[in-house]
């Protein structure tokens, strides 16, 4: 099994591009399935998640490939097949976002339960929802099996704020008869970044970046080129993991909105971001230190739907938290596994308090020492990898490919700012 072998302590600096957004390119591979041309994209992480999309696509029939380190063009037009993969969806949860495309373009469609990071119940409810709203029926016999006469639009509103219920809302509704009013729908970048495309495409989408979405049905989408996003998770990985090195990293191709509610989040902990026009920058030798609350008060860092502080930033936090002087609480609202990891942390030397699945105490700074680690999922194992960058001595992360699923080439890219990170089998 591969592994990173980590040589800590070294501040890291330079310069990095940011890749595109994981969470914008899935949502874009699947929705391609509506176009009637083919559709090259732009800006493509080359990571195993979105590998395992194109693999989806293939085997449904498109003409899908890599046509350039990070461009991937594909012809949807031989798509025949409507029940997908068992052994593929078990790869990565994406797999669901296929059946809302699927659903609107061939009136039925087949499929298994999805895989994943296992951080807490992941529930599909909401997709359902917003299928049968648009006028689908439902069974569940092993696989979620959903079929239509014709898709209608209506005014709906959703249980929750899915990211990916959202997702498949919206790309249900875009060739639905009449209007569809997607109300509660979650409006990350991500989505937005969607919308975007289907609307390059032919779709008519208005509210794009609101809680609320009209979509207006129309008979078809054309082919297109398209540029996905920058990911604004990774741009807030390498700032936390400059920070806490204390070397001085600056961050291109970023999109500066994408960070509204991440800037006031690092902040708390003393990280200070220099934002440009399309960069970020964090300056050298920084003394984290927790801003308390007014009074004194213990301050929280808490995750929460857009444009509150992202979910898939709160393990990264709790690492970035146990170098920065004072006690903080990271409150995970969302999943109640993402915070299990901590006892990794805890065994490097860190100073946590697991209140519950949701909720921990972080007090540093503290030394950190280099462990042997196990990567449990994307987010937990690049926190680990920030870990052991800052920490004394050497670390062994092991099933780095989880974090190979949302990072693209993390080491070659951390080596290129200096630091000490070497991919063995062991």
């Amino acid at each position: 099994m591969e592994s990173f072998v980590i040589e800590g302590g070294r501040p890291l600096s330079g310069v990095v591009r940011a890749a595109g957004n994981k969470n914008g390119a899935l949502p874009v591979l699947a929705a391609s399935v509506l176009a009637s041309g083919p559709v090259r994209l732009e800006n493509v992480p080359r990571i195993r998640d979105v590998e395992t999309m194109v693999e989806l696509l293939v085997d449904l029939g498109a003409d899908a490939s890599w046509t350039a380190q990070n461009e991937v063009t594909v012809d949807t037009s031989g798509v025949s097949k409507t029940s997908l993969d068992p052994d593929l969806c078990r790869r990565i949860r994406a797999s669901f976002l296929l059946a809302g495309p699927l659903l609107a373009r061939f009136g039925h469609v087949t499929v298994p339960p999805p895989g994943g990071d296992v951080i807490g119940r992941r529930r599909l409810d909401t997709h359902i929802q917003a299928f049968t709203e648009l006028g689908a029926t439902f069974e569940l016999n092993g696989a979620y099996e959903l079929r239509v006469d014709r898709l209608r639009g209506r005014r709906m509103y959703l249980d929750e704020a899915s990211v990916m219920g959202t997702e498949n809302a919206i790309m249900a509704a875009v060739l639905a008869d009449g209007e569809t009013v997607v109300g509660h729908a979650a409006c990350e970048p991500h989505i937005q970044d969607l919308c975007r495309f289907l609307v390059s495409l032919g779709a008519e989408i208005t509210g794009i970046g609101s809680n609320i979405l009209h979509i207006r049905g129309v008979d078809g989408l054309t082919g297109g080129t398209y540029r996905i996003g920058p990911d604004h998770i990774e741009v807030a990985s390498f700032a936390a993991l400059a920070a806490v090195t204390g070397g001085s990293v600056t961050v291109e191709e970023v999109e500066p909105d994408d960070l509204i509610s991440i800037v006031p989040s690092f902040r708390k902990l003393g990280i200070e971001l220099e934002i440009g026009e399309r960069s970020v920058c964090v300056p050298a030798g920084q003394q984290l230190r927790v801003e308390d609350d007014l009074g004194g008060q213990i301050p929280k860092i808490e995750s929460g739907i857009w444009p509150a502080f992202p979910a898939d930033l709160t393990s990264i936090a709790v690492t970035a938290a146990t170098q920065a002087h004072g006690t903080v609480l990271i409150f995970e609202k969302m999943f109640e596994s993402r915070l299990f990891f901590v006892d990794k942390l805890v065994s490097m030397g860190a100073r946590i308090i697991l209140c519950d699945p949701h909720r921990a105490v972080v007090t540093g700074p503290s030394r950190l020492y280099g462990e042997r680690l196990e990567s449990p999922d994307i987010r937990a194992g690049m926190a680990m990898l920030i870990a052991a960058l800052c920490a004394e001595g050497r670390s062994t992360i092991g099933n780095i490919g989880q974090i190979d699923r949302g990072y693209e080439r993390i080491d070659e890219r951390l080596r290129a700012l200096g630091a000490f990170v070497d991919r063995a089998d062991l």
